[in-house]
């Protein structure tokens, strides 16, 4: 991995805290992601499932961790299975986990080869009462494609049909989303590696340079800086498209006079940053363009001070809506007389602004999340208002991940220029002729 080894205590202890909130005599198990292929012989860049990897530190295809916490031989609480490597493996794909390596990076000292699960396993569950299985309960998750989790989860149960079966998404979405010091130093990382692109970024945009330039730009600090890459994939969206919220296709030319928009977060250790920041494509923001990216600015730093110990997502939606209001009737964009009228179920500045405020971040860029548990200290969230005039073709927003602690926010990213007169000085500072 192109990252710095992780201390195992993080794994050893999440470990600890999943296992005292299994039933007793439950065996739990966790299932690596599938190699996705593409076409003929071709497949994707492998990404770990985060549960697994947030459970040991494994990253590597083909794994599975086992876990019985109340088994009567002691070895056989904590178990991986792996994919044993060989001669011709190592010539063709490079070196794959030892037994030896992998207890260093998990700190599970029982490790066999994946030949030997099924016997183990099966010697195992006849002692347990309960199975628990994973499966991606994300409220945003598109289940499409079966996973080795769900393989997994019909075997298991075409196998042991009498066993009381219990879901471990609970759990896990329970415990992730409080961050440890560890996790937080990584994400902390990765907020660093973005930050050093973006002042990258400041000093290359201007008027004739493509999307897809920028792009490359955002990959190449991002990977000399030790990321595997983009933890999602970037919005470089200039002109027009800056108000499509979802723009990746990152092929047009920046003109003069335009807003470009981008929202980028490198991965580190799997863990992700989630950066949003418009900025002129030659350097100025005209009056109108300054005006409306004010606005969000204002409402940003309004909202980051709502997200503290004790507010919730849903409470926190409601407020900035209020805020919001306010900020496109100063910018004329909505009516004083017609907001006092409007549906409380369908509120007009969602025309404006028609996503949420913040979503959570850690091992997924959306990652685990209750939207009505209050915020507690550890919770590390985005906070990424907007608002986009398509009849004007602006498109602003602004992101910052702001972790969650007893007195209240701590931005992340607080070092990512955003104010408008910072962003301007800086763009100011390096070449702005126009490319030819």
């Amino acid at each position: 991995m192109k990252y710095q080894q992780i201390d195992n205590s993080l794994f050893v202890e999440n470990r600890k805290r999943l296992a005292a909130r299994l039933k007793p005599n439950s065996i739990a198990v966790f299932n690596s992601n599938d190699l996705m292929p593409t076409s003929a012989d071709g497949r994707h860049p492998f990404i770990q499932q985060t549960d697994i990897f947030y459970l040991s530190g494994i990253d590597q295809e083909e794994s599975t961790l086992v876990l019985f916490p109340d088994v009567r031989e002691k070895k056989y609480k904590e178990i991986l299975f792996l994919k044993e490597t060989n001669e011709q493996i190592a010539v063709w794909e490079g070196q794959k986990y030892s037994k030896e390596a992998a207890t260093n990076i998990s700190g599970i000292q029982s490790v066999f080869w994946n030949k030997e699960f099924e016997n183990i396993f099966r010697s195992l569950v006849l002692q347990a009462e309960n199975i628990y299985l994973n499966t991606n309960e994300h409220l945003r998750a598109i289940a499409d494609v079966e996973t080795r989790d769900r393989r997994f989860l019909k075997r298991c149960k075409d196998a042991f049909p009498l066993h009381h079966y219990h879901r471990l998404a609970p759990i896990l979405h329970r415990l992730r989303t409080v961050k440890s010091e560890t996790e937080i130093a990584l994400i902390k990382q990765a907020c660093r590696i973005t930050g050093k692109t973006f002042r990258r970024l400041l000093a290359f945009i201007k008027p004739g340079v493509w999307e897809f330039e920028i792009e490359a730009e955002i990959f190449h600090e991002f990977l000399r800086n030790r990321s595997r890459g983009p933890a999602f994939e970037s919005i470089v969206a200039s002109g027009p498209d800056s108000c499509v919220l979802h723009y990746v296709q990152n092929n047009k030319q920046c003109r003069n006079k335009d807003l470009l928009l981008i929202d980028f977060g490198a991965e580190y250790a799997n863990y992700a940053s989630d950066v949003t920041r418009t900025v002129p494509v030659n350097g100025k923001f005209s009056k109108r363009q300054r005006q409306v990216y004010n606005a969000v600015l204002n409402v940003q730093k309004a909202a980051i001070k709502m997200l503290k110990p004790g507010n919730s997502l849903d409470r926190l939606n409601k407020e900035v809506g209020n805020i919001m209001e306010a900020e496109l009737i100063a910018l004329g964009l909505l009516k004083a007389a017609e907001v006092k009228k409007q549906s409380r179920d369908a509120p007009l500045y969602k025309k404006f602004f028609p996503h949420g405020t913040s979503h959570h971040l850690g091992l997924d860029v959306h990652d685990y999340g209750d939207p009505a548990r209050n915020f507690e200290p550890g919770m590390v969230l985005t906070c990424e208002p907007g608002i986009y005039i398509r009849e004007e073709g602006i498109g602003v927003r602004i992101e910052n991940d702001i972790l969650i602690t007893k007195k209240g926010a701590v931005d992340l990213t607080e070092s990512i220029p955003r104010e408008a007169e910072e962003i301007e000085d800086l763009m100011a500072s390096s070449d702005r002729r126009p490319r030819k």
